[in-house]
């Protein structure tokens, strides 16, 4: 029953960082055998993957978007924390956090619209 709930601002001015965060409940982010990432679909596009922090804490980018990205987290608090620097209007989008498994399951958030606009 783990479930994703992320969080964060819906407005970003371009230039600026883009923090999110995803609290997690019903699962530790420290169980082995889990990854978590964070996803994002832009405006009439498809889904696209950020990057990925796996339970031991290690993390590994999208190579378009490393240089900006930066996914940390918090155990005692079970979050996964996404940032995203430099923004402008094209990163615009929902974006989401969501668990995966060895076995393939996936566990998604409802995801968060954020709005980069001056």
């Amino acid at each position: 029953q783990v479930q994703l709930q992320e969080s964060g601002p819906g407005l970003v001015k371009p230039s600026q960082t883009l923090s999110l965060t995803c609290t997690v409940s019903g699962g530790s982010i420290t169980t082995s055998g889990y990854a978590w990432s964070w996803v994002r679909q832009p405006p009439g596009k498809g889904l696209e993957w950020m990057g990925v922090i796996a339970y031991d804490g290690s993390t590994y980018y999208s190579p378009s978007l490393k240089s900006r990205t930066s996914i940390s987290r918090d155990t005692p608090k079970n979050q996964i924390f996404l940032q995203l620097s430099s923004v402008t209007p094209e990163d615009t989008a929902v974006y989401y956090c969501a668990r995966r498994s060895y076995s393939s399951e996936e566990s998604w958030g409802q995801g968060t619209q954020v709005t980069v606009s001056s």
